[in-house]
């Protein structure tokens, strides 16, 4: 479990003053950098940690934030790391690195998570300064959920009028499916660029001969190096636009073009497709976008209320 900084004594803090004073000249520059900016309830917030998040503001967003604006956003980390500390919210250095590999992949499909911190260290960042946030919103949003849990329910009847409010009158309805997907992995050990060439011929090849998925299948399975996954299900309003748009265009029984993972090469075959009127991407869109509305309606009121009750004393 990643444990969370303890807050310091007066005493503790003459005792850190006073090594920081101690330091010669060999000292590495983050050691320069550790001048404390403000005190939240009793956590520090340092020179180094604006420098860092004003960096990563930078890398992710190509627009330089101002100090003011970047000291707010790390009070308003440090108060939801301390409700999570009150409420005994576990959240283990795991659940950390697997969000963290995630937004890697979501960045590039062929990145790791190592891969994410060799690019944030090119720009001066270091990867504990993207995990910290990741560590706060993982906590908050765990929070939000389990303190509103009742108000953010959402009824059928207002999804269906926030369908209806957002309808132009020649919209055509979105038609919802539920697609059976047979996973084929063409496996490649990691890095080797010349062997994912090759397989990914191999899978255009067997992409060419699989006009049904029962034959097909059995030719994937007998193939060296090919994983034939379990069949998944998944219904349309569950797929990002682009993803769905594929899968649509992809005839039953047959494949979707190949895609370099960090396992190797993968395909979907298309097994069936089956309409589904009673959950469509347009009752999920509108789900989302009330269930946002209001998630983010009860974290500012809450927030504002953890302001009010903060001791914050800047140096």
């Amino acid at each position: 479990m990643i444990s969370y900084r303890r807050k310091m004594s007066g005493c503790s803090l003459l005792v850190m003053a006073a090594a920081c004073a101690a330091a010669t000249c060999s000292a590495p520059p983050r050691a320069y950098a550790q001048h404390v900016v403000l005190i939240v309830n009793g956590d520090l917030i340092t020179d180094y940690d604006i420098e860092q998040r004003s960096k990563f503001a930078l890398l992710a967003t190509h627009k330089a934030p101002s100090r003011p604006q970047v000291i707010e956003e790390l009070i308003d980390e440090k108060l939801k790391i301390q409700v999570a500390r009150r409420y005994k919210i576990e959240l283990t250095q795991s659940d950390v690195d697997h969000n963290y590999a995630e937004m890697a992949h979501r960045m590039n499909r062929n990145w790791t998570g190592d891969q994410l911190t060799q690019a944030l260290a090119q720009g001066g960042v270091d990867s504990e300064t993207l995990k910290a946030k990741i560590m706060a919103d993982l906590a908050w949003q765990t929070i939000i959920r389990g303190r509103f849990q009742s108000s953010l329910q959402l009824n059928e009847k207002s999804v269906l009028d926030e369908i209806q409010t957002r309808k132009k009158d020649d919209a055509t309805p979105v038609i919802g499916y539920d697609y059976t997907l047979q996973p084929i992995l063409f496996v490649v050990p990691r890095n080797d660029a010349a062997l994912t060439e090759a397989r990914t011929r191999d899978a255009e090849a067997l992409r060419a001969r699989f006009t049904a998925c029962d034959p097909g299948l059995s030719l994937a399975r007998s193939l060296a190096g090919v994983v034939v996954k379990e069949a998944i299900t998944k219904n349309s309003s569950e797929l990002a636009p682009a993803i769905r748009d594929i899968i649509d265009k992809t005839e039953i029984g047959h494949l979707t073009a190949p895609e370099t993972t960090t396992q190797g090469v993968e395909l979907f075959a298309l097994c069936a497709k089956k309409e589904n009127k009673a959950d469509t991407p347009e009752k999920a869109q509108a789900r989302e976008k009330l269930f946002a509305e209001q998630f983010e309606s009860k974290a500012k009121h809450y927030l504002q209320d953890l302001r009010r009750q903060a001791m914050i004393e800047r140096k």
